[in-house]
C-alpha cells in the first residue's frame, strides 16, 4: 500500500516529530549535553519508523515536499529581514575570512573524495560526489551534477550523490553541536555562561519588547509574503536572462532591501516577530526534511558511502577545530561559527543554523556567527563550489579515469 502525506497532515506530523525530539532530548541528557538539534533527533526517529513500515509492513509512505520548500523560502526571508547594513559592514572581515576558509575546505573536501574513489578503484569523478557536490552542495547540487555525470557515463551518479547528501545532512546535525560544545568548554569560564535568554540569537541587540500584538504579527507575515513573492519574480527575471540562482537567495535579498529601507525610514521591523517565525520555519523545515529521508534506499550502497562519510566527518572535524576556530578568533563566537561550519560543510545552511541555535540557546547569543555563516552559506558557497568542481573536472586525472 502507498500513502502520500500532504498539506495539513505534514504539519501535524512535523510538529509531533519535533515534540518527540524534544521529549527524547529531555529524557536522554547526553543528547542535550552534545547539543544535538531537536529536529535531527525527532526526524531521524521518524524516518526509521517510515523505513520499518516499508520493510516489514509493505506500507510505502511518501511526503509532498512543497510545504518544506516554502518553509525554506520563509526562513531565508527572515535572515534577510534581520540583516541590517551596519551589521553587514561590521561583520565584513569575519565574512571574508570565513569565505576564504570555506573555499580552502571545498578543495580539501574534493581532494579527499577523489582520493577515496581512486582507492576503491572507481572513476575519480565519483569522488566529487563523495566531496563538495553532495556535502557542501546538498541534494539540489547532487541531483543537478548527477544528471550531467550520468550523461557522461558515470552510472547511478545521481543516486550516489543523493545518498551522500542524505548521510551528510545527518552527520552535520549530529557532530556540529558537540564540536562547538567541546571548543566552548576549553574557553575561560567567563567566555560563555549558561544563557538565561531562550530567545533568538539577535536578542542582545534586540531586547524583548513584551507580548507580540496582532499588528506586529500581521505586518511580519505581510513582509515575509512580499519577500517570497518578489523573490520569485526576481528569480524568474534572472532566469530569463540566463542567470541561475536558488529561490531562497533572491527571497533573502528582497528581505535585506526591505529591512534596510525601513531602518532608513526609522520604522524598524519587529525583531521578536521575525525571530519567532525564523524558529518555527527552521524547525519545521528540518523536521520535514529528516522525517522524509528514504533510509531504506541508502542501505544498498551503505559500505563505501559510510567509509566516505566517516572520512569526511574526520576531515571537517580537524579543519573546524584546528583551523576555523583559530582563524575566526579562538573565542565564543569562533566556537559557534565552527559548529555552524560543520553543518555547512556536511549538510546545508539550515543545518548549520540549527547547530548554532542549539549552542546559543544553551549558552548565550552570537549575532556574529548567526550573521556570517548564513551569508557564506546562502550567498557564496554555491558559486565557489561550482568553480571548485569545474577545476577538478578539468584535472588530467578526470580525463584518464581511475588509472
Amino acid at each position: 500500500m502507498s500513502y502520500e502525506i500532504a498539506g495539513a497532515d505534514i504539519v501535524i506530523i512535523a510538529i509531533m516529530v519535533l515534540g518527540l525530539g524534544y521529549l527524547v532530548t529531555e529524557r536522554l541528557p547526553l543528547l542535550k549535553r552534545l547539543n544535538i538539534p531537536i529536529p535531527v533527533v525527532g526526524g531521524l526517529l521518524c524516518s526509521l519508523v517510515v523505513a520499518s513500515l516499508g520493510l516489514f509492513g509493505d506500507i510505502d509512505i511518501s511526503f509532498d515536499m512543497r510545504l518544506r520548500d516554502l518553509l525554506l523560502l520563509v526562513f531565508f526571508s527572515t535572515i534577510g529581514l534581520s540583516a541590517k547594513i551596519h551589521s553587514l559592514l561590521a561583520g565584513g572581515r569575519a565574512l571574508i575570512l570565513l569565505l576564504i576558509l570555506a573555499t580552502v575546505f571545498l578543495f580539501v573536501q574534493d581532494f579527499t573524495g577523489v582520493t577515496l574513489a581512486m582507492l576503491f578503484g572507481a572513476h575519480p569523478g565519483y569522488g566529487l560526489f563523495a566531496g563538495s557536490i553532495s556535502f557542501a552542495g546538498g541534494h539540489g547540487t547532487a541531483i543537478a551534477w548527477g544528471e550531467v555525470a550520468q550523461e557522461s557515463g558515470l552510472d547511478n551518479a545521481a543516486e550516489i550523490g543523493i545518498a551522500f547528501a542524505t548521510f551528510g545532512l545527518i552527520a552535520g546535525g549530529i557532530i556540529g553541536g558537540p564540536i562547538a560544545g567541546r571548543l566552548i568548554s576549553k574557553l575561560p569560564d567567563d567566555a560563555a555562561g549558561e544563557s538565561t535568554d531562550q530567545g533568538a540569537d539577535g536578542a542582545q541587540d534586540n531586547p524583548q519588547r513584551g507580548p507580540l500584538l496582532l499588528p506586529d504579527i500581521l505586518g511580519t507575515i505581510l513582509m515575509l509574503a512580499v519577500c517570497v513573492s518578489l523573490g520569485d519574480i526576481v528569480n524568474r527575471a534572472l532566469f530569463a536572462q540566463g542567470v541561475l540562482l536558488p529561490g531562497f537567495l533572491t527571497a533573502m535579498v528582497v528581505g535585506i532591501v526591505i529591512t534596510n529601507i525601513r531602518e532608513f525610514a526609522h520604522r524598524p521591523v519587529n525583531a521578536d516577530a521575525i525571530d519567532t517565525v525564523a524558529d518555527i520555519s527552521l524547525n519545521l523545515f528540518l523536521a520535514i526534511s529528516l522525517m522524509s529521508m528514504d533510509v531504506a534506499s541508502l542501505t544498498t550502497s551503505a559500505g563505501p558511502i559510510l567509509v566516505g562519510i566517516f572520512v569526511q566527518m574526520l576531515v571537517i572535524t580537524i579543519f573546524a577545530t584546528l583551523i576555523v576556530f583559530r582563524v575566526m578568533g579562538r573565542d565564543y563566537d569562533a566556537a559557534v561559527i565552527a559548529g555552524g561550519f560543520v553543518g555547512l560543510g556536511l549538510g546545508a545552511t539550515p543545518v548549520a543554523i540549527a547547530n548554532m541555535h542549539a549552542i546559543t540557546t544553551k549558552y548565550k547569543p552570537s549575532p556574529k556567527a548567526m550573521l556570517v555563516v548564513p551569508l557564506v552559506g546562502a550567498f557564496f558557497i554555491d558559486i565557489v563550489n561550482s568553480l571548485v568542481i569545474k577545476f577538478f573536472l578539468a584535472a588530467p586525472v578526470m580525463q584518464h579515469g581511475a588509472s
